[in-house]
């Protein structure tokens, strides 16, 4: 297992972190996502280094901007 922290901006509350977790889960590989609004963090579970781009393609179709590994 992978863990990996990413920076996401625009995230301002609890739905903002149903809808990233939503989408970011649905990345291939992903076990599981925990996201912390305050640190405007996203950190990933995944069998493997997930694709950053799919990461961020997945922030993006959740609505908020993708800032890259923490």
């Amino acid at each position: 297992m992978t863990t990996l922290t990413y920076l996401v901006d625009g995230m301002t509350c609890a739905h903002c972190a149903a809808a990233v977790t939503r989408e970011v889960s649905g990345v291939s590989g992903v076990q599981d996502v925990k996201v912390d609004v305050a640190a405007r963090s996203v950190i990933v579970t995944s069998d493997a280094d997930p694709d950053d781009a799919a990461v961020a393609a997945a922030v993006a179709e959740a609505g908020y901007a993708f800032a890259g590994r923490a």
